[in-house]
């Protein structure tokens, strides 16, 4: 049930690199990615299977320059990039929902920017330490109905793109994407819908190692009215059909998984027009 009606109330953490209006500040020369090479195909990873974005945006042959510029720009977008472009204020999740339905989230909080310092959970963050924490970005989200709380993250890593296959590989091999003590911690902000948005109110989550830039986007959802979570699920498992539990049917996987997805194209989108070509 809508914890209550009417539009959400939003907050703005003002992140390091930006101004009160969400703009970057100057700060230096505006990253300007170079032209990927002729051989290079970008995909725009719009392809939706299972609920999760796959895709590149450059396949070439390893040590490509082009790829390895584009994958540089990407690594940079955190402080040249509005951020109204990275964490839309609206999200439309065509065919996002259970069953195919729709779904639209509404940013309601932005937290600043910063490092990783106190941000995961331990084994998570131990996990994620040998690709380093160049910076971390959030938004919390709620949906059409106010009734779910979903943040949404980018940690920009110190990684290269072998460090970034390596753990991409460790997480699928090990799973470490479907164990509960390694969940994403959510972005509670007072004033919200989301301020009582804490630990024990996770219910579901995805976290995805992109290879072809040095990003790692996550997503953890649960109930805006705060109650706890006993059992939290995966968003792959809570996903599946006839799944019977409490996460499942209340489509927070759908709702992690959406977010994550819509997230990460943005990201795609924004390494910029200039690198982008028709495969």
């Amino acid at each position: 049930m809508a914890p209550g009606a009417g539009r959400p109330v939003v907050s703005f953490g003002e992140p390091e690199g930006y101004d009160e209006q969400a703009r970057p500040r100057p700060l230096g020369m505006r990253l300007r990615p170079r032209i990927a090479v002729a051989a290079a195909c970008v995909v725009l990873g719009v392809g939706l299977i299972g609920g999760a974005v796959t895709g590149s945006w450059l396949i070439g042959e390893p040590g490509d320059g082009g790829a390895r510029d584009t994958f540089a720009a990407a690594g940079s977008l955190w402080h040249g990039v509005p951020v109204d472009r990275l964490f839309p204020p609206k999200v439309i999740g065509k065919g996002a929902g259970p069953g195919g339905a729709d779904r639209t989230w509404t940013r309601i909080a932005v937290a600043p920017d910063t490092g990783c310092t106190g941000a995961f959970d331990p084994l998570l963050r131990k996990a994620l330490a040998p690709v380093g924490c160049q910076r971390l970005l959030r938004a919390t989200y709620t949906d059409a109905t106010q009734s779910y709380v979903t943040t949404v993250g980018m940690l920009f890593t110190d990684a290269d793109a072998t460090a970034m296959r390596s753990l991409d590989s460790r997480v699928s091999k090990e799973g470490l994407d479907r164990r509960t003590d390694l969940m994403p911690r959510p972005y509670a902000a007072k004033g919200t819908l989301a301020a009582g948005f804490g630990n024990e109110q996770r219910a579901s989550w995805t976290i995805s190692v992109l290879t072809d830039a040095p990003v790692v986007v996550y997503a953890v959802s649960g109930w805006a009215d705060h109650r706890t979570v006993d059992e939290p699920q995966p968003a792959e498992e809570a996903m599946e059909s006839g799944a019977t539990s409490a996460v499942g049917q209340a489509g927070l996987g759908h709702e992690a998984q959406g977010l994550a997805d819509r997230v990460e194209r943005a990201l795609r989108k924004n390494v910029g027009p200039s690198t982008e070509q028709s495969s």
